[in-house]
C-alpha cells in the first residue's frame, strides 16, 4: 500500500478505538472538570490527566529517536497570536458548557443514538468553516495579523535550550516532568487507582495520540505526496468532513476527516452490541437554543485557538508547544466560568 492508504486505514483504527474507549469511560475533559469541580467526583479528571502525560511522553519519545518530527506539526510554528488563541480558549471552553461536551464527546454521543449530538456537530462544522474560510475569516485574519508575535522559543524545551541545556537533554527533561506530574497527579487519587476502565481509558486515548503522530509523520512520510503532520483533533476535521459529505466528488480523504467517521461507527458499534444505544431528543427550544450556540462558539472558539479540548489539550499539549499552552489555559478559564461563579451555565427549568 502507499503512505497515503496506510495513512488513512490508521486514521480510521485511530478513530474506531478512540469512539468505543470514549462510550466505554465518559471520556471528556468537561465532564472530568465539572465532576471535580461541582461535584467532587475527580476520576475523569484524573482520566484526561493520565491521557495528558501519557500522550507527551510518548510522543516526546517518538520525536527524541527522530521516528516524528515536531516540528513540523501547526503547533509549533515560528510565530503565533497569543491572544487569538486565548480568547478563542475562552470561547470554545464556555461553549463547551453549553453543549455539555467538546466535538468529539458529541461524535461519541451522536453513535450512541444522542440527537442532540447531531445538531451540535452540524452546527460546529458550520461555524468552524465560516471562521476558518467564510464570513468570520477576515476578521479573524485581521486579529491574528495585528496581534501575532514571532517567538525565540516555541516550545518548553526550546525555552531550556535558550537556559544552556542540549535540545535532546532539554526535550526529555520537559517531557519528564510534565508527564510524571500528570501521571502522578492522575494516581494520588484513591478512587482513580480503584478504577481499572478510566486508568485503562488513560492509557489508550495517550497511546492514540502519539499513534497519530506516528502514523502521519513516519507511516504516511512521502517525499513526492507528503502527508501533513497531524494527530488527533476535531474543528477542522469536523468541517472537512462535513464538507466532504457533501461535495465529495473531486475531494480527498485525509487524517482527520477519517478520523471523525471512525470515532463515530466505533461508538456506534459499541452502543450496538453493549445494548447502549438510545435515541434521545432536546427537552424544551430553549435546551436546543443552548446546546446550538454552544456548538457556535466551539466551532468558531476552536478554530481561533487551533484546536479543541482534544487537539490542544491532548495532541498540542504533547508538542510541549507554548502556544498550546495558552490555548489550553484560555479553554481551562472558559470551562471554569461556565461551571462557577457569575457567568455559570444554570440548569434549564423543567416543565
Amino acid at each position: 500500500m502507499d503512505p497515503g492508504t496506510i495513512v488513512i486505514l490508521a486514521a480510521l483504527i485511530i478513530g474506531l478505538i478512540y469512539g468505543s474507549v470514549g462510550l466505554l469511560s465518559g471520556f471528556c475533559m468537561m465532564s472530568g472538570l465539572r465532576g471535580w469541580w461541582a461535584e467532587g467526583d475527580g476520576r475523569l479528571a484524573r482520566t484526561y490527566a493520565l491521557a495528558m502525560g501519557v500522550a507527551i511522553a510518548a510522543s516526546q519519545l517518538l520525536a527524541a529517536a527522530g521516528v516524528v518530527d515536531l516540528g513540523k506539526s501547526i503547533y509549533l510554528q515560528p510565530s503565533f497570536s497569543a491572544p487569538v488563541m486565548f480568547l478563542g480558549g475562552l470561547l470554545f471552553g464556555y461553549g463547551m458548557v453549553l453543549s455539555n461536551g467538546c466535538g468529539s464527546r458529541a461524535l461519541v454521543l451522536l453513535g450512541r443514538g444522542n440527537l442532540r449530538s447531531f445538531v451540535v456537530v452540524i452546527v460546529l462544522g458550520i461555524f468552524a468553516e465560516i471562521t476558518l474560510k467564510g464570513l468570520i475569516a477576515p476578521a479573524r485574519i485581521a486579529m491574528v495579523q495585528a496581534s501575532q508575535a514571532t517567538v525565540a522559543a516555541n516550545s518548553v524545551p526550546s525555552l531550556l535550550v535558550g537556559a544552556g541545556l542540549g535540545a535532546v537533554q532539554a526535550r526529555m527533561l520537559a517531557a519528564s516532568v510534565l508527564s510524571a506530574v500528570l501521571i502522578i497527579f492522575a494516581f494520588a487519587h484513591a478512587p482513580f487507582r480503584k478504577s481499572f476502565g478510566q486508568i485503562a481509558a488513560g492509557l489508550i486515548v495517550g497511546l492514540l495520540v502519539a499513534g497519530g503522530w506516528y502514523a502521519t509523520g513516519y507511516l504516511g512520510a512521502d517525499d513526492f505526496n507528503p502527508v501533513p503532520l497531524t494527530s488527533l483533533t476535531f474543528i477542522a476535521p469536523i468541517a472537512d468532513a462535513l464538507q466532504y459529505v457533501m461535495l465529495s466528488t473531486g475531494s480527498t480523504l485525509n487524517f482527520g476527516i477519517v478520523t471523525v467517521f471512525g470515532v463515530f461507527a466505533g461508538s456506534l458499534i459499541t452502543a450496538i452490541v453493549t445494548g447502549r444505544f438510545q435515541l434521545e431528543g432536546y427537552r424544551s427550544p430553549q435546551h436546543m437554543l443552548r446546546s446550538a450556540s454552544g456548538a457556535a462558539l466551539m466551532g468558531a472558539g476552536g478554530v481561533m485557538a487551533f484546536g479543541c479540548s482534544v487537539g490542544q489539550g491532548l495532541t498540542g499539549l504533547s508538542t510541549l508547544s507554548l502556544s498550546s499552552l495558552v490555548a489550553i489555559a484560555g479553554i481551562m478559564l472558559g470551562t471554569g466560568a461556565g461551571l462557577r461563579g457569575a457567568l455559570r451555565v444554570r440548569p434549564l427549568a423543567t416543565a
